[in-house]
């Protein structure tokens, strides 16, 4: 019989442990595209595979967990070999729980097997000083608290869709290299377990925005258009960009803040599939408004009283 705490990995990936790192990285990349959630709306657990190929690909290429890992599953096949493991073993390898029960016993005997029998007996007679301290205990040395760290890093859109490799630089002055994975999105957080100072996280944040205002999520394309409140209010045509370049958008009458209009097809395009634009109405208010516009506005609002 045997067992592992974690997923194979190596199978996960579809790789051998004598692969290198490049086989590596082609392997991590190749599940990552075919499990993408984006890709596969209709199976509900793509989510579930997508993180676990990450999960894989983080263990693997990091030398130090890789071996912890490995060592770690070695000694559990080993005491599932052919017998069932006692409960320290259970505790101690599969759980991680450190157990030391003989020592624990051993020292509570030691503390009771000295004491004289005439310890125990009631003794009227006998004086007790009350113990008062002369000085407080020292206090505590102060404990440092550490935060996490996190960085900001700028990908295009195509290193977003197909995968990239990018340095980033620890506190200490430490290069590591941090792959990001397919069909990432702006905004997108990536985690280097234990990387910052005080064994917290190193967060990388992606940042994969085009020079005039499109962001990247996966194949989707979103875009944020500001709206003066008459343009949204009687409805409008207006120019916006797109990655093959602009395009008139007609914006229906009574648009509101946070109503999204869709532009079909016109999102990154991966294989057969082709992404939409999505975009978002926002409205403000002029700059610099003159005193003929603020009484239409102070109207307005007069007339809007009257009918309720």
């Amino acid at each position: 019989m045997t067992t592992t705490v974690d997923p194979n990995y190596w199978s996960l990936l579809g790789v051998s442990p004598d692969c290198d790192s490049n086989e590596l990285k082609l392997a991590f990349r190749k599940e990552a595209r075919k499990w993408h959630p984006d890709l596969n709306k209709n199976d509900v657990n793509a989510e579930e595979r997508f993180k676990l190929i990450n999960e894989a690909y983080a263990i693997l290429s990091d030398p130090k967990k890789r071996k912890e890992w490995e060592q770690l599953n070695n000694k559990i096949q080993d005491i599932f070999e052919n017998r069932f493991p006692t409960y320290e073993e259970y505790l101690d390898v599969v759980l991680g729980i450190k157990t030391n029960l003989e020592n624990e016993t051993d020292d509570i005997n030691y503390q009771y097997s000295d004491l004289p029998e005439d310890e125990f007996e009631d003794n009227e007679e006998s004086n007790f000083k009350e113990y008062i301290p002369t000085t407080s205990d020292p206090s505590p040395p102060p404990t440092l608290i550490y935060e996490d760290q996190e960085s900001i890093v700028e990908i295009t859109p195509d290193q977003a869709l197909y995968g990239s490799s990018v340095d980033i630089q620890l506190q200490n002055g430490t290069l590591v290299e941090v792959l990001t994975p397919p069909f990432a999105g702006d905004g997108w957080r990536l985690r280097i377990e234990g990387a910052a100072i005080g064994c917290r996280d190193h967060f990388v944040q992606l940042k994969v925005q085009t020079d005039d205002g499109l962001r990247i999520d996966g194949l989707r394309v979103k875009y944020r258009l500001e709206l003066f409140p008459h343009d949204a209010l009687l409805g409008c045509a207006v120019d916006i960009p797109t990655l093959n370049g602009p395009v008139t958008l007609q914006v229906p009458p009574n648009s509101s803040t946070g109503r999204l209009l869709r532009l079909r097809g016109r999102g990154l395009k991966y294989e057969e599939y082709r992404g939409d634009q999505i975009v978002e109405i926002i409205i403000v208010l002029p700059d610099n408004l003159s005193d003929s516009e603020l009484a239409l506005y102070q109207r307005l609002n007069e007339i809007s009283m009257e009918n309720y």
